[in-house]
């Protein structure tokens, strides 16, 4: 299931699900230390009116979900005729305090005058598995207290009026035969039982006599601190204070982050937005930038995507840097910074605290130590510290990240040349898949070390600039001579390493040997290399009317649901063909692959790993931050023709 809501004040993030429920909490980090997971179905809504009960998740709501335009503040319409009530939500995490609040209106749309109750239920996981956490009703305050160590949330609400909930009650969930507490509500009451521990659950009941036709307001929301006793002290302000006038100043804030483009006449214009504020808010006040924040991956597979990949991060800053917003960049380039290994080279993946992600790379191959990387997220890297400083002109930056940052990675990229080829050496490829030397990944690395001498003369430092011109040039001279196929008409995706330290080609056709062409190594337009490779996706990974989609590479199994189809139609990969479209002028066919891209977002825009080829339903992570980012990418191509 997807997350068409995610939040974020880049320290807390929340996803919401296709019910407008919470299946994902991570604090204190964006993308780290999950407190609840898609694994299990977890906090709930429900509904006691009438004598009759009903969770918004029941199958007899309709529900409506998209954004405030221009903010990260969910607009979330849930429509019961039979119950004839109506709720809509406005979601947001408070910008300054690590705080999820529901602001929630509340319709009673019946011709009489009815008592509503409402029942908020939250379930987390501060512990692994739960064990050992702590729920207890603190009375003096009338709020929930759920902890662990560090980590404080403290839960309530209030009715306009001011008003708390009534009934609460605590337990625990889904051990010794216990559901959990959202079972306690379904005859309108609660237990009032004050404190659990271990797996742990509660539920609070908010109820409101609300008159013909008439509607109440509600704001519900959970605090995370690592300190109780902050915690106590903001629950007393949202207690005390104007919750419409916080949902405001948070609409404002993000309001004036996006004006600079509001401002402008551009074409998709709200889907650019939309696309900038998704990828916002999956940056980390730490730097990271994960790839996404969608937890029910991990229903069908073996990991999350909440990892900050340095290739992911760069191609998500890319449309920041060309829009103006530097702060992430620099954010960003720090962590890499403070995570770049003694030798030069960035790893697979990382956690937003700055530890090494998992990885399915081995260290050994044909028999051999072999780095477990992939070379082109180290040197995309520093190819976007220079698009940073071109539209930034922030020297003073690019001084204080040279020694540490630039120069290590290049010095890296300069001595990792495979000496029979020329090329660099064997490393995973962009997709994670295969040990070679890719024609996308020796792109990068040209272009990477241009961009180092670059910044070299900007810093006044050019003790290894003649080295890695010379790595340049023999890449140059190798590149065409080893890596286009003139029968296949296509640069192949790579030259696999024999443990004879002879190579064969595998000549797999791959977007990605194009697009590394094209974006990197400024192939020129009017190229017949480049314009036959152009026939050559066209006819091979392209996908033919309605369907439109591009396959990252021939025969892709990846969640493919045909294994004769070449492959499941990614977004990205369609976004980089409808970005060479645009360069080669052929205007009206990028625009059909963006039609395509958008027309199949979800309610609120986001946009998925991949889509179905016959259905265009969503595959994998939904929203996928590099899908969002291609997205603006292509969008201010189009708008700079």
């Amino acid at each position: 299931m997807s997350r068409p809501i995610v939040l974020s004040n880049n320290h807390l993030f929340v996803g919401l699900d296709n019910f407008g429920l919470v299946n994902d909490f991570y604090f204190p980090y964006v993308g780290q230390n999950n407190l609840t997971t898609a694994r299990t179905t977890h906090h709930k809504i429900g509904i006691f009116v009438d004598n009759v009960f009903s969770w918004v998740n029941d199958g007899e709501w309709e529900i409506n979900i998209k954004y405030l335009s221009g903010s990260l503040i969910s607009d979330i319409t849930m429509l019961n005729k039979r119950l004839q009530v109506k709720l809509v939500f406005n979601d947001y995490i408070d910008h300054e305090f690590s705080t999820f609040i529901r602001h929630i209106k509340i319709y009673n749309e019946a011709d009489y005058s009815r008592e509503i109750r409402i029942f908020m239920h939250q379930v987390f996981m501060i512990s692994p598995m739960g064990r050992g956490d702590t729920v207890l009703y603190v009375p003096d305050k009338n709020y929930i207290y759920d902890y662990k160590g560090k980590v404080s949330l403290i839960i309530n609400g209030k009715f306009d009026d001011g008003k708390s909930f009534d009934q609460y009650t605590v337990g625990n969930y889904n051990i010794e035969g216990k559901q959990g507490t959202y079972k306690d509500a379904e005859d309108g009451n609660l237990s009032n039982n004050p404190v659990e521990h271990s797996s742990v659950d509660s539920t609070i009941r908010f109820k409101k006599l609300i008159p013909s036709k008439g509607e109440a307001t509600l704001d519900y929301w959970i605090i995370a601190t690592e300190n109780v006793y902050d915690g106590r002290k903001l629950n007393d302000y949202y207690m005390t204070s104007s919750l419409n006038d916080r949902l405001n100043t948070v609409n404002s804030y993000w309001q004036n982050w996006v004006n600079p483009i509001k401002s402008t006449e551009l074409k998709n214009k709200d889907e650019l937005i939309n696309s900038l504020l998704i990828i916002k808010a999956h940056t980390d006040a730490n730097g990271s930038i994960i790839a996404s924040g969608d937890s029910s991956i991990f229903n069908y597979g073996r990991d999350y995507y909440a990892y900050c990949w340095p290739r992911d991060g760069s191609y998500a800053l890319w449309p920041l840097i060309r829009l103006k917003y530097f702060e992430e960049a620099k954010n960003f380039f720090n962590f890499c910074v403070d995570v770049i290994s003694p030798e030069g080279y960035l790893m697979h993946k990382y956690q937003p605290d700055k530890s090494v992600g998992s990885t399915w790379h081995s260290l050994i191959y044909n028999g051999r130590h072999r780095y477990a990387i992939q070379e082109d997220e180290t040197a995309i890297v520093v190819y976007m510290l220079e698009q940073y400083y071109n539209e930034s002109k922030d020297l003073d930056f690019i001084k204080s990240c040279y020694k540490k940052l630039i120069e290590p990675a290049a010095n890296f990229m300069a001595s990792y040349i495979d000496i029979n080829t020329g090329l660099p050496h064997a490393s995973y490829d962009l997709w994670e898949e295969k040990f070679l030397t890719t024609t996308y990944t020796t792109s990068v690395v040209q272009a990477a070390l241009k961009s180092a001498i670059n910044l070299a003369k900007l810093v006044g430092d050019d003790e290894y600039t003649s080295n890695w011109q010379n790595t340049i040039e023999t890449i140059e001279t190798n590149f065409d001579k080893l890596l286009y196929d003139q029968d296949l008409k296509y640069y192949v995706k790579g030259l696999i390493l024999n443990s004879d330290n002879s190579y064969q080609v595998d000549k797999t056709v791959d977007i990605s040997s194009l697009y590394g062409v094209y974006m990197f190594k400024k192939i020129s337009l009017d190229d017949s290399k480049f314009l036959d490779c152009i026939k050559t996706i066209e006819s091979t990974l392209k996908y033919p009317k309605p369907g439109h989609g591009v396959a990252r590479y021939l025969n892709d199994n990846y969640f493919t649901f045909d294994p004769n189809s070449v492959g499941n139609p990614w977004i990205l990969t369609t976004l980089w063909l409808s970005q060479m479209y645009l360069s080669l002028g052929r205007i009206e066919d990028g625009q059909e692959l963006i039609g395509w891209v958008t027309s199949f977002s979800s309610s609120s825009g986001t946009l998925s790993e991949q889509r179905n080829p016959y259905t265009n339903t969503p595959i994998g992570v939904d929203p996928l931050v590099w899908s969002h980012a291609e997205l603006v990418n292509t969008i201010i191509d189009l708008n700079t023709l």
